[in-house]
């Protein structure tokens, strides 16, 4: 069988290095055109030699461009900053391509919102509307006919899929919910910059962009919608001293006398047809390194009758299920194929 050939634009980054890690090994795409402004003419192998020995190997990466990207593929990932995915991601639609936009361009419902948490004005604001916010568990059916997907950011994906049971059921307050959320320094970017610099991360923990991160507004929409009205939350970013992982912790107000056996069983039934979610048994807590790689969001529950709060824990891999890996399994979708298709437990690391 013919494989379905895909573009990835922006090879070199650490979203783009996920996606060519996944993809040396899909049983069903077959990435065709990998650019690089920078690497045009390298091979992939000279980029990222753990694709040595898969049919990836000598693939030579090119510049963008979207009449050979049309001429040549089905779909097209964009692994490239916001507010030049938004270009590109036009450009590529036009000429006929379906597209997966990792950048933050299409997440944002209202272009003004965008304007102000990214200080630029959206040039497309016309395509708003029509991207679908890729998270597969939540909108697959609105997934499978989309020409444009706004693919989610690591720390929303990771607080979304924590609170959407508590947040839909009316189990906890909306008015008093706290993000504390750490991430991989893989998160950063893999531009040298000298807050991430080995000798600044190594045996330090920090927290930074505290009440101006860029994901509160994403966070603050999609839980709005879960909860049937507008939302401020306290999202509380520290970058960790790990290559990768997300643990964030959830605080919210439990409504009544709700137990831990009570929220077990609703999260457990929530997520039963979910595979990508693990609900921890009861007393057990996330760890990044038992998500690493993969697709999985650990979920771990506590009560805490003094607070009356609900505490959730939730881990995720924020290159592969918090970027890379769910863009593909939004491809397969988009593609007529098994969500999970190429998106094994355990697919091979570098």
């Amino acid at each position: 069988m013919s494989r379905i050939p895909v573009g990835l634009v922006g090879v070199t980054g650490y979203t783009g290095m996920e996606l060519a890690r996944l993809l040396a090994v899909h049983p069903s795409l077959e990435l065709v055109r990998a650019t690089s402004r920078t690497d045009a003419g390298k091979t992939l192998a000279e980029i990222y030699p753990f694709v040595q020995g898969t049919r990836l190997e000598h693939l030579t990466l090119t510049q963008p461009d979207a009449k050979d990207l049309a001429a040549s593929c089905q779909l097209v990932f964009l692994a490239v900053p916001h507010g030049a995915a938004m270009d590109t991601a036009a450009e590529l639609l036009e000429a006929g391509l379906r597209v997966v936009d990792l950048s933050a361009d299409f997440r944002l419902r209202d272009p003004d919102i965008y304007a102000q948490w990214y200080n630029l004005e959206h040039r497309h604001p016309g395509l708003i509307g029509e991207a679908v916010y890729g998270l597969p568990e939540r909108y697959a059916d609105k997934i499978v006919p989309a020409r444009l997907i706004a693919n989610p950011g690591c720390y929303p994906t990771s607080v979304i899929l924590g609170l959407w049971p508590a947040l839909e059921t009316g189990l906890i307050e909306t008015g008093d919910i706290v993000c504390d959320c750490k991430s991989g320094t893989s998160g950063a970017g893999r531009k040298a910059s000298v807050p991430t610099l080995f000798c600044e991360m190594h045996d330090n923990f920090r927290a930074y962009g505290l009440g101006t991160h860029r994901h509160t507004p994403e966070i603050e929409q999609e839980l709005g919608h879960l909860a049937g009205h507008s939302m401020t939350v306290s999202f509380n970013p520290h970058i960790l001293p790990i290559d990768r992982g997300i643990l964030s912790t959830l605080y919210g107000r439990l409504r009544g006398g709700a137990t831990l056996d009570t929220v077990h069983s609703l999260y457990s039934d929530h997520y039963a047809h979910h595979p990508w979610v693990r609900v921890l048994p009861k007393g057990k807590l996330p760890e990044t390194r038992h998500v690493r790689g993969t697709m999985f969001c650990d979920l771990g529950l506590v009560v805490d009758p003094r607070t009356n709060r609900l505490i959730v824990v939730s881990a995720i891999d924020n290159l592969c299920r918090g970027a890379s890996g769910q863009a593909l399994a939004c491809a397969n979708l988009m593609l007529g194929l098994d969500v999970t298709e190429g998106l094994a437990l355990s697919p091979f690391m570098p």
